[in-house]
């Protein structure tokens, strides 16, 4: 009887065109679920795929902290995550989400918030 050799899965590996990362990030953004970590995780991926030296060269922070910044085990700061997105030639889009979409918002009330 042969013997099954495995190797651990590295996303990484297969995140090899641009549009691949975007995709890769897009579908994590979907899933997360508010998870900070997890969105970490999934740059630390991109960021891996892309060449950690070169992503922390651009953007201006030391490979190291890269690594820890990213590794899914803490959530970093807003500013390092915008700084690793464009690093990585990402950008971050915004749009409504369905529960929104479906439940209008009344205007505000251009007079302010005071009561007559």
């Amino acid at each position: 009887m042969s013997r099954t050799i495995t190797t651990k899965y590295d996303v990484a590996e297969h995140l090899r065109t641009p549009e691949e990362r975007a995709a890769y990030l897009e579908a994590c953004l979907e899933e997360a679920g508010g998870d900070a970590a997890f969105i970490a995780k999934a740059l630390g991926d991109i960021a891996r795929a892309k060449g950690m030296t070169q992503v922390a060269r651009d953007a201006g922070l030391s490979r190291e902290s890269l690594y820890k910044a990213l590794s899914g085990e803490r959530s970093p700061g807003f500013d390092t995550i915008l700084k690793v997105v464009g690093a990585l030639g990402l950008q971050l889009h915004a749009a409504a989400s369905q529960e929104s979409v479906a439940q209008p918002v009344a205007p505000a009330d251009p007079r302010g918030s005071s009561a007559h």
